[in-house]
């Protein structure tokens, strides 16, 4: 018990480094991680005052928490005993595939991130290429029920929709929005993710898949998650705007409960005089193909030359951009008014508000005549 016990120095080094990990693991972690939680908290009270919607606690929940909760659906985990049925595998494999969706889904919404960079940094660069106005904004909007979902229902023009919205509403609330698998790389999609933007594949047609994205989109409606929604599902290739896809809205329309928490869809009129991806969208165009032809190299090229441009100030812009914000409609108000309620006429009518809302600038007018 009292005899000497001799160790190599690079062992004891090893049990030592050891020794130091475990405590900080057992001690120091702990703490820290309760001091920054408690310093978020203290930073979305403070956020939530200024804000005309408050940020939601389900958004401030633990990603593998929502995670957790997505997958134990009731819903979800029919869904798992319909796919493992149908496709002759055990439910424990079905279960883990509805899990990795639900990783692939679910953000990890970060408030300091959203409001301390991501709106900063859209103020910046919408600025930096347009000159941004703020067309007619309907004056019903400062009356929503607080209490209600709203889903701002968008035309898509360009990519810079996603920077213009999240700089314009960042005083009335934190976006949640859908991206599309071009933003799942590094870093674009961490930085989304902490955004609370969720990624989902357009075009897959797997029913699990579809049911997890389903369930995902219809909790974060149900707990009032502020929501943007591009109904058209990808870019106007020549600036009309165009038919909706029924999938994102019919997934907030089939769970909605009338004696719950309402649904407010405000219609936003994207206008521009020039858009980033005006060539790949006239080429996409006039090959009748919708694939654009932008390699990562291309893109970086054409940023290289719009910073040396701005750097040498001989960078002119691409002109005005401007956005109008609609009358707001009632999901609950519109199926109580119609007979025959559809989300294909619903679809309908919000784009036809979208086209009602949309600003006129001179540039695509001169064009035009």
């Amino acid at each position: 018990m009292v005899g000497t016990v001799e160790l190599p120095v690079w062992l004891l080094v090893l049990v030592l480094g050891f020794a130091g990990i475990a405590a900080l693991d057992r001690v120091l972690v702990p703490s820290v991680r309760w001091f920054l939680r408690r310093r978020m908290e203290r930073f979305v009270a403070r956020l939530n005052l200024r804000l005309e919607r408050p940020i939601q606690p389900f958004r401030l929940m633990r990603r593998q928490d929502m995670i957790v909760r997505l997958v134990h659906d009731p819903k979800v985990m029919q869904a798992v005993v319909d796919y493992a049925h149908e496709n002759g595998v055990p439910e424990s494999v079905a279960f883990d595939k509805a899990r990795s969706y639900a990783r692939e889904i679910v953000p990890a919404f970060s408030a300091s991130v959203y409001f301390g960079f991501a709106t900063r940094a859209a103020r910046r660069i919408s600025r930096l290429l347009y000159r941004v106005r703020i067309g007619r904004v309907d004056g019903r909007l400062a009356h929503i029920d607080r209490q209600a979902t709203v889903v701002f229902v968008m035309n898509h023009r360009s990519n810079m929709d996603y920077v213009l919205v999240t700089w314009l509403v960042a005083g009335r609330s934190a976006l949640s929005y859908a991206v599309g698998e071009w933003a799942r790389v590094w870093p674009l999609s961490r930085l989304f993710r902490a955004m609370g933007a969720y990624f989902i594949r357009r075009s897959s047609r797997n029913t699990l898949y579809r049911r997890v994205l389903a369930r995902y989109v219809q909790m974060v409606t149900a707990e009032g998650v502020t929501q943007a929604l591009f109904p058209e599902g990808g870019l106007s290739l020549d600036g009309r705007v165009g038919a909706p896809r029924m999938g994102l809205l019919n997934y907030i329309v089939t769970d909605f409960d009338p004696a719950g928490r309402d649904v407010i869809f405000v219609p936003v009129g994207i206008a521009y005089d020039r858009v980033l991806e005006d060539r790949l969208l006239v080429e996409a165009a006039q090959s009748g193909v919708r694939k654009f032809r932008a390699s990562p190299l291309s893109i970086a090229a054409f940023i290289a030359r719009m910073l040396w441009r701005v750097v040498r100030r001989r960078f002119p812009g691409f002109g005005s951009a401007a956005v109008a914000f609609g009358a707001p409609v009632s999901l609950r108000g519109y199926l109580d008014a119609t007979d025959e309620p559809s989300t294909e006429a619903l679809g309908a009518r919000l784009m036809a508000e979208v086209v009602l809302t949309l600003p006129i600038l001179s540039v695509p007018l001169v064009a035009a005549a």
